[in-house]
């Protein structure tokens, strides 16, 4: 049909040629659609993602996206420990690694655990999180539930989150409508360790791990080092394990007592020890002295452990004072790193334990 002006509504001419524009002075003149908003009033953005962070982190009222008008009747605090997800942080963003600085000497970007029994398993562990997601759409089962439950019993906040929201957070992973995002660690400084031991007024007992890449292990190692009076464990800060919702889980809360430090480079960091009057003790297969007779047990000690397959590597081994080992039956078998380090552990603490001789 032809309009008036006797051009064909098409957008083409009657030749079928296309009709040239107006330059925005016709029947359609361009129309703008107003000022654009701040960054921090537009959804996804990095500024409103930074924006709902500092709300929550302030314990202020539960971030709200940019086109909501009002806040709903019944709204709750970020904090709050409800047990129904569709009253708390409907639209709440958590910070990302570009958008919230970790305070100094902290672990990595914040985890997610997804998965309804991954969940609930590290809320039962008492693994610190931040936030609890429930999805919107997802089916309630006995899982989810409890999940509420343990959040809202830890006071963590239990947040609503739809299905694409899930994706992105939990970077694609299967997580059933259900989504844990753990603190990150607060890591010590290996110096610290030492000042521990002098403040309790301990001979200084110190753990150092060498090439354990599995955060389960680290997990095991700081159990075995609460149980036996050890007073931190030391982790390189690249190629090695770090305090994630595993190694929680693993220690049976013992990262709760057991402080954890990272050292930029082990090696240098033993060679600090030794220049304040602890000796080092690397624990290897091929070590000259049975770890039951480490006579520098009674002495400021690391102990360092190294991995299963590698053991220790070549520069952590220099930097030792001894290596000692654990006698096993038979040259095949060999000892989890975990083991490995509880039984040195115990040896060194019976050794500690025995009265003095004159």
């Amino acid at each position: 049909m032809s309009t008036g002006s006797g051009r064909s509504g098409s957008g083409k001419t009657k030749k079928g040629k296309p009709r040239p524009g107006t330059g925005g002075y016709g029947r359609r003149a361009l129309e703008g659609k107003g000022p654009t908003p701040p960054a921090a009033m537009r959804p996804g953005h990095p500024a409103q993602r930074r924006a709902a962070a500092a709300a929550a982190a302030a314990g202020s009222r539960r971030p709200r996206r940019a086109d909501d008008t009002a806040p709903s009747r019944g709204q709750r605090r970020a904090d709050d420990t409800t047990a129904s997800p569709a009253r708390a942080g409907r639209g709440a963003a958590p910070p990302s690694g570009s958008s919230a600085r970790a305070p100094r000497g902290s672990g990595d970007a914040p985890e997610f655990v997804a998965g309804r029994n991954p969940v609930v398993e590290s809320l039962r562990a008492a693994v610190p999180a931040a936030a609890l997601y429930v999805g919107t759409r997802a089916q309630h089962d006995e899982r989810i539930s409890e999940a509420i439950k343990l959040a809202a019993d830890r006071g963590v906040a239990v947040l609503e989150a739809g299905p694409a929201e899930l994706d992105r957070l939990t970077g694609g992973a299967l997580h059933q409508g259900l989504a844990l995002r753990v603190r990150p660690y607060d890591y010590a400084h290996p110096d610290d360790l030492l000042a521990r031991a002098a403040d309790a007024g301990q001979l200084p007992l110190i753990v150092a791990l060498d090439g354990i890449t599995d955060p389960r292990n680290l997990g095991a190692v700081a159990r075995s080092a609460g149980a036996f009076g050890a007073h931190g464990v030391v982790v390189p800060s690249r190629r090695g394990a770090g305090v994630t919702a595993g190694a929680w889980k693993a220690s049976a809360g013992a990262l709760a007592r057991v402080p954890v430090a990272r050292a930029a480079n082990l090696a240098r960091t033993l060679a600090s020890y030794q220049d304040a009057g602890v000796f080092v003790a690397g624990l290897d297969a091929s070590g000259d002295t049975p770890v039951r007779d480490l006579e520098l047990a009674t002495a400021p000690l690391v102990l360092v452990i190294g991995s299963e397959g590698r053991g220790l590597s070549r520069i952590v081994t220099r930097s030792c004072d001894l290596l000692v080992r654990i006698p096993i039956a038979g040259r095949t078998e060999s000892l989890n790193a975990g083991v490995a380090a509880g039984i040195a552990l115990y040896e060194v603490a019976a050794i500690r334990s025995r009265p003095a001789t004159s």
